[in-house]
């Protein structure tokens, strides 16, 4: 399977791209950026040569020809992106969050199903062990009717790592913090669009697909950024 990357707007890019390396029916076919400096460490790990690097979306998709392209921009670009993308007979992998509104979401949809190629988010979370332990547990009725899914999750911030969860200094951090779009409201950043998945997503699947009757949130709102930093949400 040849693989294309496009955009390390967000760090995961990384940590994929370095799957599709070890996977030996995987072959990373190119990789993009319009800067080329954040595919710098990426093609170093994985060995990826400079003709199979690309500035130019056009001249990486003619190029590479892709069975699976994995996208990881801003979530504000989902949409965009991906409608570009549906002309090129590929399969679509997006990084979390799926996208930066339901009307985005729904553009995404609409590109790729009349081209019969998968469009797929990066959820993983329905192989992690426990998970699956809790939702046999749930399938099989050892605990009793669900009523309630509660999930907690955090970290010190997007920003304090790199792929392969290489530590970022406070101080970089705060440097990058200005330029970054999970800081940047018009890129669809803030925890909630980041971090609520993971709770809707692990909620829906134990619930059996079904959707919450009301929903309800609420954020923090720091003095000095644009998004939140915090959210809960039931």
């Amino acid at each position: 399977m040849r693989i294309t990357g496009i955009s390390f707007d967000h760090m995961h890019m990384g940590d994929l791209l370095g799957m599709a390396h070890n996977h030996p029916g995987a072959e990373i076919a190119g990789i993009f950026d319009p800067d080329p400096a954040r595919m710098t460490a990426t093609a170093q790990a994985l060995n990826i040569p400079s003709s199979r690097i690309f500035t130019d979306f056009d001249t990486c998709m003619a190029a590479t020809k892709p069975d699976l392209t994995i996208l990881c921009a801003a979530p504000a670009d989902h949409a965009s992106y991906t409608e570009r993308l549906a002309q090129h007979a590929t399969h679509v992998f997006v990084e979390k969050p799926f996208a930066a509104s339901a009307a985005d979401a729904r553009r995404m949809i609409a590109a790729m199903k009349p081209t019969g190629k998968r469009l797929v988010i990066n959820w993983p979370m329905a192989f992690v062990p426990a998970h699956v332990t809790a939702k046999r547990l749930i399938d099989q009725g050892l605990v009793g009717p669900l009523k309630e899914v509660h999930f907690y999750g955090g970290n010190r911030g997007p920003l304090y790592h790199g792929a392969g969860k290489t530590e970022v200094t406070a101080t970089e951090v705060e440097r990058h913090k200005p330029q970054s779009w999970w800081y940047k409201r018009a890129s669809g950043g803030g925890s909630l669009l980041d971090y609520l998945g993971y709770g809707a997503t692990l909620g829906t699947w134990f619930m059996g697909g079904r959707a919450p009757i009301e929903v309800t949130c609420t954020t923090d709102d720091t003095p000095g950024i644009e998004v939140d930093q915090h959210s809960v949400t039931v």
